[in-house]
């Protein structure tokens, strides 16, 4: 049973991450206003061909294509197979971090919020990854989901013991790690060295995570990550900028479904 449910988010995710890449996609041409009319079905960006069913399985079609469509030959591009397979590994990995079959109501809804906010903190990923900027509307949706989960957790906690003031003191200070930290590094450089969402998503992972000790992991995390695989990229640009979104996703993630080992 716990097999099935595991393979089963994986396939979740890696159809979700497609949705999700070609939405970001989609955001993007209609603000530029590079294609006019998309339509309701993926094309080729390329030669404007309509994709048909077998060329959309995630995963599995890209690498039977090798990365390229099927009518003219161009390459499709990274992002498609990263957003498939980054997703369908990040549900698989939060997957782990409950029993399907002994779980309780309350624990299923923590578990349910958290794949929602997931969802969105991928598209955000995505779309910074690709285009550097975080969508405000879908940052502000991060925040949303993530508030529903630090209450869910609050009505957790208050069912196994009375009520104290950490409940309410970690993750404001979670919030202040992750968040905070991005908005002073903001105001002080004016835009240089985050953007101005950035303390946006990390406010809604500090709420998240509802906890000071796996907010500073996070933030470890996501700039150990930012520095090993950008590195090597600003070492051949020096003016190539580093989007810190996708990391700190990432890291979220990670942080996530270790959470139990990383508190004990």
């Amino acid at each position: 049973m716990r097999t099935l449910f595991l393979i089963l988010l994986f396939i979740l995710g890696a159809c979700f991450g497609s949705f999700l890449c070609c939405q970001a996609r989609r955001l993007r041409l209609k603000a530029t206003k590079k294609i006019k009319n998309l339509g309701s079905r993926s094309i080729c960006l390329s030669c404007k061909t309509q994709l048909k069913w077998f060329d959309n399985i995630p995963i599995i079609s890209w690498l039977a294509l090798k990365g390229k469509c099927r009518k003219c030959g161009k390459k499709i591009g990274l992002l498609e197979i990263l957003s498939e397979l980054g997703l369908a590994l990040a549900f698989l990995a939060l997957g782990t971090t409950i029993n399907p079959l002994s779980a309780a109501p309350l624990e299923w809804a923590i578990f349910i919020f958290t794949l929602f906010l997931t969802l969105n903190l991928a598209f955000l990923a995505i779309y910074d990854g690709a285009y550097g900027e975080l969508p405000t509307r879908y940052l502000i949706i991060s925040i949303f989901f993530a508030f529903i989960i630090f209450a869910l957790k609050f009505s957790s906690a208050l069912s196994i013991a009375p009520f104290s003031p950490e409940l309410i003191f970690e993750p404001l200070l979670a919030v202040t790690i992750l968040g905070g930290l991005y908005l002073i590094l903001y105001l002080i450089s004016k835009g240089k060295w985050v953007g101005d969402g950035d303390w946006l998503l990390g406010t809604a992972l500090g709420l998240a995570l509802s906890s000071a000790w796996l907010a500073l992991i996070n933030l470890f995390l996501a700039n150990v990550l930012a520095c090993i695989i950008m590195f090597p990229i600003v070492k051949k640009s020096k003016n190539k900028k580093i989007y810190f979104g996708p990391f700190m996703v990432i890291a979220f993630i990670i942080t996530l479904t270790f959470s139990n080992f990383l508190t004990m």
